[in-house]
């Protein structure tokens, strides 16, 4: 008898921010046919409840995932989920600043480097306590290491190259928003779907120009 991979899942807010986010960078014509080709046609001009039940599954995501790279060509596909990972951010991710108590006006007054550790910090504590993907940080002189352990966006996947675009959008507009519109670079180094132990991104500490 074959064994059943566990289950895992995002919360609905999640998932319904992404699909959001989604829309913006294709449409909604464009958002029901790579629904459509995952497989989830019954989210078509349906977004999941804006609650924090966890009830989407990282299979399903990651199907969005593998569905876009399939309808518009791995690289069109991997920077549309970028440009959707970013806009998910303001479309539901910054709401669990507040459930987590990070306030704004908070992290305004302190320096860079401690504000983005702060606000990284509080960003993984959201994936860990209100989903099941399991995120680490680590940090050198240089650069922030964000490692998901578990990864919804790569889940299943196998690719030559890494692919959670999706993961680094919602980052570096994470960063944005709380550095007060600085950019910075993330780049993902390493891949679950690659076969590597984890999906690590390298986020440097100094904004780009």
């Amino acid at each position: 008898m074959e064994e059943l991979k566990p289950q895992y899942y995002y919360p609905n807010k999640m998932a319904r921010a992404y699909l959001m986010g989604l829309e913006e960078a294709l449409g909604r014509a464009g958002v029901n046919a790579v629904l459509t080709e995952a497989g989830l046609s019954y989210l078509v001009d349906k977004l999941p409840p804006n609650n924090l039940n966890k009830e989407f599954s990282f299979e399903a995501f990651a199907a969005i995932q593998e569905a876009l790279e399939k309808l518009y060509g791995v690289k069109s596909g991997r920077i549309l989920a970028h440009k959707a990972g970013g806009a998910t951010f303001k479309y539901g991710l910054k709401e669990f600043g507040a459930v987590l108590g990070i306030a704004d006006l908070a992290l305004r007054v302190l320096p860079l480097n401690v504000k983005m550790k702060v606000g990284l910090n509080a960003f993984a504590e959201t994936f860990n306590r209100f989903s099941d993907q399991i995120v680490r940080l680590e940090e050198d002189e240089h650069h922030f290491i964000w490692i998901n352990e578990r990864c919804a966006v790569c889940w299943g996947r196998h690719t030559e190259a890494p692919c959670c675009h999706a993961a680094a959008g919602i980052l570096e507009e994470g960063l944005r928003w709380g550095s007060g519109g600085k950019e910075f670079e993330v780049v993902e180094i390493t891949c679950i779907a690659v076969g590597d132990d984890a999906c690590r991104f390298r986020i440097s500490k100094t904004p780009k120009e």
